[in-house]
């Protein structure tokens, strides 16, 4: 099928036009059936699997995975196969953990163009000194499981991902969590609400242009939550927002978007200083204070394929920032930063792969690493005994691009491998064979 496409130019032409709609490059995506809601969880025994657990237990060869009610019951060579419950022969092949699909818009954000499906992101449309900061803006409320990007992106073997806000115009951009994609509507997972925070050239341009502005604003933001300052004219928070911020000076999880060396270490201080555990996004030029970030126990989410300069504080950008922060002992997570993209993630740890980072921490990347990170370790991103069946069974190597999710499980329901993209490719490559 695919050499007949390839073939006749004007076919390849519209196969690629196709394409385009179904990764959603244009608003015909809109026009997408829904996700179709979960079924319920069944008993089945994945047989003869090639095992990566992401636990102390490693690779395990031709090994059984038992699910009940959606748990991992039993993970071993030859084990009953309970009464009832399916029986999946892998003869071989690669199962691992569902995966983390990064930071993204995934059920907040439809079509890029149209503005009555954006829910990410709140302006102000003000300077950054008159604003009243909204930390409490949760863009976990708008999450819409049926959006056509919920299984555009699972059918890739992305079972969970990290609903993330865009900064507008305030340096705080609110707060996200990580949700799973089965298409339920109470989607957020427990113990993964997280602050953003844009720093950097970004952040200094909604503080009036300078770095200065921007640590001076954050500073009394801060003193505001604590209640150090009072209400008044000039006041940065509301009430419901200085109690949010209030929360994560206790401990909570903030993620700190920012690229330049010098600035990832003043996110870590501030950090530090205000009782938060940091997380750096992007950093670009990390590698460059990578022992400084091992020594902090600060990790770091980051798109391996970012090697460009593209402003002044990503000069230091390479392809093996990632190689180099793992070899340092720094915790890595991988995002691609486009809702469209998230799909494609097991690329980008490929493409890291390639540029130097061992094959089991790029895995470990978009599964066990991204579950620590954001609170739902002890429920997700491994495969063990008590852990919720988030698993993929893949046709050969995950991180290879030509490699297809053969069957996937979330919280041991079978995820039907249908998206927009797969309806297209029937409807229109049929019409094509039958010419």
């Amino acid at each position: 099928m695919t050499r007949s496409v390839l073939a006749d130019p004007m076919r390849s032409a519209l196969a690629c036009w196709v394409a385009m709609i179904a990764c959603g490059a244009s608003g015909f995506a809109a026009a997408a059936a829904p996700a179709a809601p979960p079924v319920a969880a069944a008993d089945f025994v994945v047989r003869d699997a090639t095992v990566y657990t992401e636990s102390p237990a490693g690779v395990l060869q031709h090994t059984d995975v038992w699910v009940r009610g959606g748990s991992i019951a039993g993970v071993g060579h030859a084990l009953a196969v309970p009464a009832g419950a399916e029986v999946i022969d892998a003869h071989g092949r690669p199962l691992t953990p569902g995966l983390f699909g990064g930071l993204s818009d995934v059920g907040i954000d439809e079509v890029s163009e149209e503005p009555d499906t954006l829910d990410s992101m709140q302006n102000a449309k003000a300077p950054a000194w008159d604003q009243q900061w909204r930390p409490e803006f949760d863009v976990t409320a708008a999450y819409n499981p049926r959006s056509v990007f919920v299984p555009v992106t699972r059918i890739e073997g992305v079972t969970w991902t990290v609903l993330a806000p865009s900064s507008g115009d305030a340096i705080i951009g609110g707060q996200g969590a990580a949700v799973t994609l089965d298409g339920r509507f109470g989607a957020v997972l427990d113990g993964s609400a997280s602050l953003f925070v844009q720093l950097g050239h970004d952040g200094a341009k909604r503080a009036g242009g300078t770095r200065a502005a921007e640590s001076m604003l954050l500073d009394q933001a801060i003193s505001e939550a604590r209640g150090h300052t009072p209400p008044g004219p000039g006041s940065l928070l509301h009430a419901a927002g200085r109690d949010t911020l209030a929360r994560y000076l206790g401990g909570g999880r903030v993620l700190f978007q920012v690229e330049r060396a010098a600035d990832i270490l003043r996110a870590v201080d501030f950090a530090r200083r205000n009782g938060m555990h940091p997380v750096i996004v992007g950093g670009d030029e990390a590698w460059v204070v990578a022992h400084e970030l091992a020594a902090a126990g600060v990790p770091v989410i980051l798109n391996p394929l970012d090697d460009l300069p593209e402003d002044f504080d990503r000069l230091a950008a390479t392809l093996d920032n990632a190689a180099r922060l793992h070899q340092a002992g720094v915790r890595i997570a991988f995002t691609s930063g486009d809702t469209q993209y998230a799909r494609i993630i097991r690329q980008l740890a490929g493409n890291a792969v390639a540029h130097g980072l061992p094959w089991d921490a790029a895995l470990a990347a978009i599964t066990s690493t991204p579950a620590d990170i954001f609170g739902v370790g002890t429920i997700r991103g491994r495969i063990a005994i008590g852990r919720s069946a988030d698993v993929v069974l893949w046709s050969g190597d995950p991180l290879e691009v030509t490699t297809l999710a053969d069957r996937v499980w979330i919280d041991g329901r079978a995820i039907e491998l249908r998206s927009r993209q797969t309806e297209l490719r029937d409807r229109y490559l049929g019409r094509l064979k039958s010419r």
